[in-house]
């Protein structure tokens, strides 16, 4: 698939002939790359709905997508950093977040860049829908102040728990994806700042992940 995953998709069965189709049960097992040590989940059999309008008819279980995430759980794909260098948009320092939350001013009197780093804690649990499927991941975001040596210094790390909605749409001979972030809730694991009310952050870090997630999503 990628350089991070791989994909079994042999046959599972023997192909079904008949007069008007045929029909071909794949794998469908989506694994880290070069690491076919097996799945974790149980395979639910499932049926297509019978058409005759079209000349191939595709469908993906369930099963597929919770492979794919795990795979990539085990790959490390979920995990990311969000900084300047990487982001042209994103130009957030200690001094906007000293500016909402004082103990921060306190910590870091000098403004300094700032770098988040996120990690999913959990494999992504994905469920389908009738017109889509949703994404439930659980995470953690470390704030970090970049330091004039390049050298960083964490400030506070927070969970965060958020839900998705992807559904997927042919347009112009292409298959599309839209995203909606329908919950993003974030509280706060340790800190090195002092306490605060996580509240006082979310507006701020709800545009950063948002603006970082959604664009990359659409039309994939």
């Amino acid at each position: 698939v990628d350089d991070l995953v791989e994909v079994d998709y042999s046959l599972s069965s023997l192909p079904a002939v008949f007069q008007p189709f045929i029909d071909l049960d794949l794998k469908g097992t989506v694994f880290p790359a070069g690491n076919y040590s097996g799945s974790p989940y149980m395979v639910a059999p499932f049926t297509v709905t019978d058409h005759s309008d079209s000349m191939l008819y595709l469908a993906f279980s369930e099963y597929f997508f919770q492979t794919s995430s795990f795979a990539y759980y085990t790959a490390g794909a979920f995990n990311t950093t969000i900084a300047e260098e990487t982001c042209s948009y994103f130009n957030i320092s200690t001094e906007i977040f000293g500016s909402i939350i004082p103990e921060v001013a306190k910590y870091s009197v000098t403004p300094y860049p700032v770098m988040l780093t996120l990690m999913a804690t959990e494999i992504p649990v994905i469920s389908l829908e009738q017109d889509s499927f949703t994404v439930e991941i659980q995470g953690s975001m470390e704030v970090l102040a970049v330091l004039p040596d390049s050298t960083t210094q964490s400030l506070f790390t927070m969970n965060v728990a958020a839900n998705s909605s992807i559904s997927l749409n042919i347009f112009d001979q292409k298959l599309m994806g839209s995203l909606c972030l329908n919950r993003l809730q974030f509280s706060l694991a340790h800190s090195n700042v002092g306490f605060f009310e996580i509240s006082l952050l979310e507006n701020i870090l709800s545009y950063v992940l948002q603006t970082e997630v959604i664009p990359s999503a659409n039309g994939k």
